[in-house]
């Protein structure tokens, strides 16, 4: 694929096939976005590389299936985020039903995610066109350089 095809087509090359698998994660900046790329199961997957939550780097987090959906479990507060959508998974009770059982729910979409191809072994990323706010956005950018570095000096405040 050409350079000025891929970048007509917002495709942004992010590595070679062989080496982001090897890698598993990876962190690429694009269009002043930080994304985490992940290789699990075969299948590449790409989000926002900060939790929605508290800007977290998502980076060191476990992947565990919960409900049927692959989730990366942000290491700060443990927050449990769906590769594929970005939806926030909780554990609750109903207090409804007699007794109450424990169910995972959907808080939705919180992590911006996209979207990952491939062509001849070279992997590119094209960035969410969703034109809505998602939570995640908050800890992009150069805005989102302070505000994580505000969340993480309050952490300390409080430990």
């Amino acid at each position: 694929m050409e350079e000025n095809e891929q970048s007509a087509r917002g495709l942004h090359f992010v590595g070679k096939k062989d080496e982001l698998i090897e890698a598993k994660r990876s962190f690429r900046s694009i269009e002043d976005r930080d994304i985490l790329i992940i290789y699990h199961q075969g299948v590449f997957y790409a989000m926002d590389s900060y939790c929605y939550h508290a800007g977290g780097m998502l980076n060191n987090g476990d992947i565990e299936e919960i409900n049927g959906k692959l989730c990366i479990i942000c290491p700060k507060h443990k927050y449990k985020l769906t590769l594929a959508k970005g939806e926030c998974l909780y554990k609750g009770n109903n207090p409804k039903e007699k007794p109450p059982v424990p169910r995972w729910y959907s808080k939705g979409v919180k992590q911006r995610t996209h979207t990952v191809t491939e062509n001849n072994g070279e992997i590119y990323v094209k960035l969410s066109d969703n034109p809505n706010w998602i939570e995640s956005d908050y800890y992009q950018g150069e805005k989102g350089k302070i505000e994580r570095a505000k969340a993480e000096a309050s952490e300390k405040e409080t430990s």
